[in-house]
């Protein structure tokens, strides 16, 4: 008998090392949009959208002054944020170009749309929207085909609204 995870299962936050935690807090904060709902001393914080307890926990309990982790090494590939809809998306991208931080990809999945940048200490931050699953591009035998094709970022941002 093999285990599934019932459908309705999800990730409930991402918990990072972080060399800087005001920085951190700053970046989560003030870029991306995230409260913040608790602060542990100086060594941990918990931030969330919507009031939850907490979507991205960052502590410097092992990584206090570390240098970011090598980039050809095991670990984080990168943390992702789904947004409700296109235009939401569309208004978090904006902000982080306002913030002048840099993006480091934009890319159409078929299944969704995705926005990459890194956070202070190079962990990679995914930012995207799915479209709606009657939408996802499917194969002949109805199998799910999923592709990375450039996103026209001028376009997405064209819904932002401001």
């Amino acid at each position: 008998m093999t285990y599934r995870a019932p459908a309705g299962t999800c990730v409930g936050h991402v918990h990072l090392k972080v060399s800087d935690l005001d920085r951190s807090i700053a970046f989560y904060q003030d870029v991306l949009g995230f409260e913040l709902q608790m602060r542990y001393g100086a060594q941990a914080a918990f931030l969330s959208a919507g009031g939850y307890h907490h979507h991205v926990g960052l502590n410097t309990w092992d990584s206090l002054g570390a240098p970011p982790a090598p980039a050809r090494a095991p670990g984080l590939y990168h943390s992702a944020f789904v947004f409700p809809s296109r235009p939401d998306l569309a208004r978090a991208v904006a902000r982080v170009i306002e913030t002048g931080h840099a993006l480091t990809g934009a890319s159409d999945h078929g299944v969704s749309e995705a926005v990459y940048l890194d956070d202070p200490d190079g962990n990679g931050v995914e930012l995207y929207r799915d479209r709606p699953r009657e939408d996802w591009p499917r194969d002949e035998d109805g199998a799910l085909v999923m592709f990375t094709r450039r996103l026209d970022l001028d376009e997405l941002l064209s819904e932002a609204g401001r």
